[in-house]
């Protein structure tokens, strides 16, 4: 059996991204958060969890800085877990992953649809960069590049493509 990666030590974002959101309970309480859940009782109930495994992700979701834990009362003490700012920011990522999984079934077999909220009507999401407007699902015409930070072996990867293209290693100046 091949050895597990240690995402911290690679340079990519998506492996760091990963680390926090790509586990299936965690996006199932993210999804939960966004409609508004903040209670241990609501989160266990709406998911059947077990209450050990969603004391652990929470858990996680509050050392990782997306959900922050708080008290709503205090005797006896009970608290509630809210999303953070940073976890808010994961909104389009949750929305985009919503249309990628319905994009795969026919209009009837959708269990769950993302809607403008003041018409009810059904939107489809999209990834744009913000400069231009553009979608960015076309994957030949945007490319992963290295950054100003990547090491030499993310610059070896990315040299003909993009930034990485332009930026000569420390080595070959």
């Amino acid at each position: 059996m091949a050895g597990r990666i240690n995402l911290e030590d690679r340079e990519s974002p998506l492996c760091a991204a990963a680390q926090h959101v790509c586990e299936w309970w965690t996006l199932l309480i993210l999804q939960d958060a966004f409609d508004g859940y903040t209670r241990f009782d609501q989160f266990k109930e709406n998911l059947g969890v077990s209450s050990s495994m969603l004391t652990t992700r929470l858990k996680a979701l509050v050392d990782d800085g997306l959900l922050e834990r708080r008290p709503y009362q205090t005797n006896p003490v009970r608290h509630e877990y809210v999303l953070t700012e940073l976890g808010r920011s994961l909104w389009p990522v949750i929305m985009a992953l919503t249309a990628w999984g319905n994009s795969r079934l026919a209009p009837e077999e959708r269990r769950m649809v993302v809607v403008e909220a003041a018409t009810g009507e059904e939107i489809d999401p999209v990834v744009v960069d913000a400069s231009t407007g553009r979608r960015l699902d076309d994957s030949d015409a945007y490319v992963f590049a290295a950054g100003p930070a990547a090491g030499e072996a993310m610059r070896a990867r990315y040299r003909h493509r993009g930034r990485g293209a332009a930026q000569a290693s420390p080595q070959e100046n």
